[in-house]
């Protein structure tokens, strides 16, 4: 390289006076650059957002201009320090190649965020349930998004899981539907345990008068016929008005003398013989002989 020869055949004075004064400018354009840079970014999510842009576009949008107008300013301060562009670059596209090969779980990360971004199944404060984690959404990175989960931890899921798996979205509506199945003893009053299931329901105030709550006989299964209770709630009602219809139904039915049964198995006790089942068949005359109370027993 021309420009590396240069600075061998340079001795230290000739060095410092050449190589000194770049290094000294490549810095000062950095350090001003790294101002304009941000003061660029800050400017087009001011723009986005006033042009009613999502929230969650913005943010992603606003870092990718960062990243770009950041290799932008470092190729420009390898220029003035009289680096050929072509060698910066080749060396910028090997160290891309490099950096692809070791991050192309990253990048699948990055695509799966320009998804997000594009297609919106979420937004940044809704409330969505995505490979069995349930939270609010607070960021979408680049990389990761971030949820606020129901005990305020911290939930951090990289992009790539999220675009292939399912994404429960529980925010767009303004109700969700409470649906719980109750088991009740085959001898109960199926019209009776309906009848209290709908009072509790239709005399809470959370409870929405459309759709209708109603009360179905769901399966009648090995040891219960299960009934399913079910009615809608605001989205903000949603968790505290399942519980509570839960208890009072369960009370509701422990009052009507209504049994909510435990899982029941029938065992059947056979007596074998030499390999052959005796129930229901007379026993040999040499075996009654020796049962208790037949002539001959102990």
């Amino acid at each position: 390289m021309d420009w590396w020869n240069e600075i061998e055949s340079m001795n230290l004075g000739e060095l410092l006076a050449t190589w000194g004064l770049k290094v000294l400018g490549a810095l000062v354009v950095f350090i001003i650059g790294m101002r304009i840079v941000k003061w660029i970014a800050n400017l087009a999510e001011r723009g986005l957002t006033r042009a009613q842009v999502e929230p969650t576009a913005v943010m992603f949008l606003r870092k990718v201009a960062y990243v770009a107008l950041l290799v932008l300013l470092a190729l420009t301060a390898l220029s003035i320090l009289g680096v050929p562009m072509t060698s910066a670059f080749a060396l910028l596209g090997a160290a891309g190649l490099a950096v692809g090969l070791a991050l192309k779980d990253s990048l699948s990360n990055i695509a799966s965020g320009v998804m997000l971004v594009t297609l919106k199944p979420f937004k940044v404060g809704d409330v969505v349930t995505i490979n069995g984690e349930t939270g609010k959404v607070e960021s979408i990175s680049i990389f990761q998004t971030r949820l606020r989960g129901p005990d305020n931890q911290t939930i951090v899921l990289p992009n790539a899981l999220i675009t292939n798996d399912s994404i429960i979205n529980l925010t767009p509506d303004v109700m969700r539907r409470i649906e719980l199945v109750i088991g009740i003893a085959y001898d109960a009053d199926i019209d009776a345990a309906r009848k209290i299931a709908l009072d509790i329901m239709t005399g809470d105030p959370r409870v929405l008068d459309e759709p209708a709550p109603d009360v179905l006989v769901y399966e009648l299964a090995d040891s219960s016929v299960n009934l399913g209770v079910r009615c809608h709630v605001g989205n903000a009602d949603y968790f505290v008005a399942k519980c509570e219809i839960t208890e009072w139904i369960k009370k509701g039915f422990d009052q009507a003398g209504i049994g909510i049964p435990f899982p029941q198995r029938d065992v059947h006790m056979y007596h074998h013989v030499d390999g052959q089942v005796l129930e229901g068949a007379p026993l040999p005359a040499s075996v009654q002989a020796r049962l208790p109370g037949r002539d001959g027993a102990d």
